[in-house]
């Protein structure tokens, strides 16, 4: 019951707050971390690289499950409800729900404004990394939906996930390969060995919440007045288009539910036969969003075990 507490207080405080300034922020303190040990990196032989990359893999893995297991021991030892809200400030960091939705929203003001310079600005600064200079009205919607299908995986169902399953230490441990990830999960020159081992756990770590993901956008899509079989069906034929093993799942599950084609130049289209996007359906896949994280937090406080609820009170 006490670690379910704490998951409500968490999600709530990610709702009504959103993240908190960076140098209060784990993931801000990882990606410091990790940049810091990327800088002292070898160079020229991949075997080696890749071994450093791994080490930074393993070593801030294990770093922030200690952590996450000294908070989790010492202020459960605090008076309630204070242990439980000190505790749920420290899961919080690991959600992105709010902070997600308005950074879509900034889109889909933009758009509907008709400003497609700050669309594109505000896409390529808080939702994807790719160019976003030369994308079309559509085509920057499409953006900001694909990244808000993609996030909903990222920014919720895995820490929901990984909180479930292991309590803090688990899910800070999910935080911190997710961050490694994205600052070395790149196919170039300079970082395809370094983060290989990072993209691999990664990808590794998303296998079941990405699936997940794409199969609640399915479930929320009724609920929205979207149709959840083209969702599901959608997911099932275009989620492998992608290069990612996962992203595809999400994206493809939005695609459906929406009705709507989303396309990255060069790289893939999922809904094909679907219209063009617009910020008419980057609001429903906000909507979609709120209404899948829902279905999300009610399935896993109904699957998160009792022995949790004991390790986050001892």
């Amino acid at each position: 019951m006490k670690s379910k507490i704490v998951l409500i207080l968490a999600l709530t405080l990610d709702v009504l707050f959103g993240d908190p300034p960076n140098h209060f922020h784990p993931a801000a303190w990882m990606g410091s971390l990790i940049g810091g040990a990327a800088r002292r990196r070898p160079y020229g032989n991949p075997k080696r690289e890749f071994a450093y990359g791994a080490a930074i893999v393993l070593g801030g893995g294990m770093l922030v499950a200690t952590l996450g297991e000294l908070v989790q021991r010492l202020f459960s030892r605090l008076p309630q409800p204070l242990s439980w809200l000190v505790q749920a400030a420290a899961l919080k960091t690991t959600f992105a729900l709010r902070g997600l939705d308005r950074a879509a929203g900034e889109v889909q003001r933009a758009l509907e404004s008709g400003n497609l310079p700050e669309a594109r600005r505000v896409v390529s600064w808080s939702l994807v990394s790719r160019d976003t200079s030369q994308l079309d009205e559509s085509l920057t919607a499409a953006a900001a939906i694909e990244s808000t299908a993609e996030n909903l995986c990222d920014g919720v169902v895995a820490p929901l996930f990984y909180y479930a399953l292991g309590g803090l230490p688990l899910v800070l441990v999910y935080r911190f390969v997710n961050t490694a990830d994205s600052m070395l999960g790149y196919h170039s020159e300079e970082l395809e060995w370094l983060g290989k081992a990072a993209a691999r756990t990664d990808d590794l770590l998303n296998l079941a919440p990405a699936r997940l993901s794409g199969a609640l956008i399915a479930a929320a899509a009724p609920l929205i007045g979207s149709d959840p079989v083209t969702a599901w069906r959608v997911m099932r034929r275009d989620a492998r288009r992608t290069q990612s093993p996962n992203a595809g799942y999400p994206m493809s599950a939005m695609a459906g539910a929406l009705g709507v084609e989303l396309e990255k130049l060069g790289h893939y289209r999922l809904g094909d036969g679907g219209r063009k996007p617009t910020a008419e359906d980057l609001c429903r896949a906000r909507q979609t969003l709120w209404v899948a994280a829902g279905l999300a937090a009610l399935l896993f406080l109904k699957l998160i075990p009792e022995r949790l609820g004991r390790l986050t009170s001892r």
